[in-house]
């Protein structure tokens, strides 16, 4: 065999693991694992010729190609769990499909260096969030004004509302960032259905990934079109997303709502220190 090819079978195999850790990690938090597989590859890219391939434009391309299955997986898994509020994630889809679609469109116009330190200055003031501390909310929530909601999970009833106008705008934000930056848009909509909508986390994370599968199949439309998949490297992440969300939708489902919300954090606060420095670098 080659040096050419032994070095394609290389960044094949480590494309296959990466495309599984990610969508296992991001699965359980809601992420839909961009927030892992963009900086892992955009890391691969700055210390390996293997991988010169891997442009801004061509990893969040394959980024949201993967998370079409990693959201399809995982939103399977919670849907048979009755996880998954699929008015609100309706709602939010009005908003974050238009949005990920410019976001799409934008991304061309990002060198790396840049795109580094925006992506990881996001990723800081999303994990920043988590640390805001949250009005609890009264039992008779649903009588504030908004759209009200009632889910029952394990035996507990959860009420919560939101006012859909905010909300549909919040989601073109998300969709927006999600088309630009490849992440899925679960790393900021998951936040903000906990912290300002009183989503409970489990629901939160399932809704996400729910909504992530819609999203990245628009998104993913812009990019071809705009030609940033690269199908070679892309079909090779697929196999280990589908595995990948799959069970981490199942260990999900075995997390109190507070360890999902550290595992957000955690991941969210590493991956913003790493992709800054980086950029900085």
């Amino acid at each position: 065999m080659s040096d050419g090819s032994d070095v394609m079978v290389f960044v094949l195999i480590i494309s296959a693991v990466i495309g599984l850790v990610t969508a296992f990690l991001g699965s359980i938090a809601g992420l839909g694992g961009g927030v892992i597989l963009v900086p892992s590859l955009l890391f691969l890219y700055q210390i390996s010729d293997a991988f010169s391939w891997a442009t801004p434009q061509k990893i969040v391309g394959i980024s949201l190609v993967v998370m079409i299955f990693t959201g399809l997986s995982s939103a399977i898994s919670y849907m048979k769990s009755r996880r998954v509020d699929f008015k609100s994630g309706g709602i939010f889809l009005l908003g974050s499909i238009p949005g990920s679609i410019v976001g799409s469109y934008l991304v061309q116009f990002l060198g790396t260096e840049r795109f580094s330190i925006l992506f990881g200055i996001l990723m800081l003031l999303v994990s920043m969030m988590f640390f805001i501390p949250r009005k609890k909310r009264a039992a008779n929530n649903m009588a504030a004004k908004g759209f009200h909601r009632s889910m029952e999970i394990d035996g507990h009833t959860y009420n919560y509302s939101y006012s859909v106008v905010i909300g549909c705008l919040l989601a073109f934000s998300v969709g927006m960032m999600s088309g630009l930056f490849g992440i899925g848009g679960g790393s900021l909509m998951v936040p903000a259905m906990i912290l300002l909508f009183g989503f409970p986390a489990h629901i939160a994370t399932a809704t996400s990934m729910f909504m992530i599968f819609f999203m990245s199949i628009s998104s993913s439309i812009t990019h071809i079109y705009l030609g940033h998949v690269d199908w070679l490297y892309t079909l090779a992440f697929i196999p280990g997303a589908y595995i990948g969300g799959t069970l981490g939708a199942r260990v999900n489902r075995h997390l109190k709502g507070k360890y999902v919300e550290w595992v957000l954090r955690g991941l969210l606060f590493l991956i913003a220190f790493r992709l800054i420095w980086q950029g900085l670098g």
